[in-house]
Protein backbone atom coordinates (compact mmCIF):
# COMPACT_ATOMS: atom_id res chain seq x y z
CA UNK A 1 0.00 0.00 0.00
CA UNK A 2 2.95 2.32 0.53
CA UNK A 3 3.76 2.03 -3.18
CA UNK A 4 0.15 2.85 -4.07
CA UNK A 5 0.35 5.88 -1.79
CA UNK A 6 3.49 7.02 -3.66
CA UNK A 7 1.51 6.78 -6.89
CA UNK A 8 -1.33 8.80 -5.35
CA UNK A 9 1.17 11.48 -4.39
CA UNK A 10 2.26 11.67 -8.05
CA UNK A 11 -1.37 12.29 -9.02
CA UNK A 12 -1.66 14.95 -6.32
CA UNK A 13 1.47 16.68 -7.62
CA UNK A 14 -0.01 16.63 -11.15
CA UNK A 15 -3.31 18.13 -9.93
CA UNK A 16 -5.14 14.87 -10.53
CA UNK A 17 -7.41 13.28 -7.91
CA UNK A 18 -4.80 11.47 -5.79
CA UNK A 19 -5.49 7.82 -6.36
CA UNK A 20 -2.76 5.22 -6.77
CA UNK A 21 -2.88 1.54 -7.62
CA UNK A 22 -0.33 -1.28 -7.54
CA UNK A 23 -0.72 -4.86 -8.78
CA UNK A 24 1.31 -7.69 -7.28
CA UNK A 25 1.91 -11.13 -8.76
CA UNK A 26 4.01 -13.77 -7.01
CA UNK A 27 5.16 -11.18 -4.45
CA UNK A 28 6.43 -8.84 -7.17
CA UNK A 29 4.99 -5.50 -8.24
CA UNK A 30 4.09 -5.87 -11.90
CA UNK A 31 2.12 -2.63 -12.36
CA UNK A 32 1.87 0.81 -10.74
CA UNK A 33 -0.29 3.71 -11.81
CA UNK A 34 -2.05 6.86 -10.69
CA UNK A 35 -5.03 8.78 -11.98
CA UNK A 36 -4.32 10.47 -15.31
CA UNK A 37 -7.80 11.63 -16.29
CA UNK A 38 -6.86 15.26 -16.91
CA UNK A 39 -3.50 14.51 -18.50
CA UNK A 40 -4.93 12.01 -20.98
CA UNK A 41 -8.31 13.74 -21.36
CA UNK A 42 -9.84 10.33 -20.70
CA UNK A 43 -12.57 9.73 -18.10
CA UNK A 44 -11.52 6.06 -17.89
CA UNK A 45 -7.88 6.83 -17.00
CA UNK A 46 -8.31 5.77 -13.38
CA UNK A 47 -5.28 4.34 -11.58
CA UNK A 48 -6.83 0.86 -11.45
CA UNK A 49 -7.61 0.75 -15.17
CA UNK A 50 -4.11 1.86 -16.15
CA UNK A 51 -2.55 -0.66 -13.74
CA UNK A 52 -4.76 -3.48 -15.08
CA UNK A 53 -3.57 -2.69 -18.62
CA UNK A 54 0.07 -2.73 -17.49
CA UNK A 55 -0.33 -6.00 -15.57
CA UNK A 56 -2.10 -7.72 -18.47
CA UNK A 57 0.75 -6.67 -20.77
CA UNK A 58 3.33 -7.92 -18.26
CA UNK A 59 1.59 -11.30 -17.90
CA UNK A 60 0.67 -11.42 -21.59
CA UNK A 61 -2.81 -12.43 -20.48
CA UNK A 62 -6.14 -10.67 -20.07
CA UNK A 63 -6.69 -12.63 -16.86
CA UNK A 64 -4.87 -11.42 -13.77
CA UNK A 65 -5.32 -14.69 -11.91
CA UNK A 66 -3.48 -14.85 -8.57
CA UNK A 67 -2.89 -11.09 -8.61
CA UNK A 68 -3.52 -8.72 -5.74
CA UNK A 69 -4.46 -5.08 -6.29
CA UNK A 70 -3.68 -2.34 -3.78
CA UNK A 71 -5.58 0.93 -4.20
CA UNK A 72 -5.62 4.06 -2.07
CA UNK A 73 -9.41 4.44 -2.26
CA UNK A 74 -12.32 2.08 -2.75
CA UNK A 75 -12.77 1.41 -6.48
CA UNK A 76 -15.71 2.91 -8.35
CA UNK A 77 -18.20 0.79 -10.33
CA UNK A 78 -16.11 0.98 -13.52
CA UNK A 79 -12.92 -0.10 -11.78
CA UNK A 80 -14.60 -2.79 -9.69
CA UNK A 81 -16.15 -4.18 -12.87
CA UNK A 82 -12.77 -4.19 -14.59
CA UNK A 83 -11.22 -6.01 -11.62
CA UNK A 84 -13.96 -8.65 -11.88
CA UNK A 85 -13.43 -9.05 -15.63
CA UNK A 86 -9.68 -9.37 -15.06
CA UNK A 87 -10.33 -12.13 -12.50
CA UNK A 88 -8.23 -10.44 -9.82
CA UNK A 89 -7.95 -12.61 -6.73
CA UNK A 90 -7.52 -10.00 -4.01
CA UNK A 91 -8.26 -6.31 -3.55
CA UNK A 92 -6.82 -4.25 -0.71
CA UNK A 93 -7.96 -0.64 -0.47
CA UNK A 94 -7.33 2.13 2.00
CA UNK A 95 -10.09 4.73 2.29
CA UNK A 96 -13.75 3.94 1.77
CA UNK A 97 -15.59 6.08 -0.76
CA UNK A 98 -19.09 6.83 0.52
CA UNK A 99 -20.04 8.64 -2.72
CA UNK A 100 -18.95 6.23 -5.47
CA UNK A 101 -17.41 3.18 -3.79
CA UNK A 102 -18.42 -0.08 -5.42
CA UNK A 103 -16.72 -2.59 -3.14
CA UNK A 104 -19.00 -2.26 -0.16
CA UNK A 105 -20.05 1.38 0.20
CA UNK A 106 -22.63 2.19 -2.50
CA UNK A 107 -22.51 -1.14 -4.35
CA UNK A 108 -20.68 -4.36 -3.71
CA UNK A 109 -19.67 -5.43 -7.18
CA UNK A 110 -16.53 -7.17 -5.90
CA UNK A 111 -18.57 -9.69 -3.90
CA UNK A 112 -21.78 -9.90 -5.92
CA UNK A 113 -23.13 -13.43 -6.23
CA UNK A 114 -24.83 -12.34 -9.45
CA UNK A 115 -21.46 -12.19 -11.19
CA UNK A 116 -19.25 -15.09 -12.25
CA UNK A 117 -16.25 -14.01 -10.16
CA UNK A 118 -15.78 -12.61 -6.68
CA UNK A 119 -12.79 -10.82 -5.20
CA UNK A 120 -11.43 -11.19 -1.68
CA UNK A 121 -11.55 -7.65 -0.27
CA UNK A 122 -9.63 -6.08 2.60
CA UNK A 123 -10.36 -2.46 3.44
CA UNK A 124 -8.85 0.15 5.71
CA UNK A 125 -5.12 -0.47 5.14
CA UNK A 126 -3.36 2.93 5.57
CA UNK A 127 -6.77 4.60 5.42
CA UNK A 128 -5.70 7.64 7.46
CA UNK A 129 -2.73 8.40 5.21
CA UNK A 130 -4.55 7.80 1.93
CA UNK A 131 -7.75 9.49 3.07
CA UNK A 132 -5.74 12.46 4.35
CA UNK A 133 -4.17 13.00 0.94
CA UNK A 134 -7.60 12.99 -0.68
CA UNK A 135 -8.98 15.42 1.91
CA UNK A 136 -6.05 17.78 1.41
CA UNK A 137 -6.51 17.66 -2.37
CA UNK A 138 -10.19 18.59 -2.19
CA UNK A 139 -9.58 21.20 0.53
CA UNK A 140 -7.15 22.94 -1.83
CA UNK A 141 -9.63 22.66 -4.71
CA UNK A 142 -12.40 24.29 -2.66
CA UNK A 143 -10.04 27.13 -1.65
CA UNK A 144 -9.29 28.09 -5.25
Amino acid sequence: MFEALKEAQKAFDEDEVPVGAVIVYERKIIAKAHNQIKRLKDPTAHAEIIAITQAAAYLNNERLINCSVYVTIEPCAMCAGALILARVNRLVFAAVDPKTGACGSIFNIASSKKLNHRINVTKGVLSAECGGLLKEFFKRKRAT
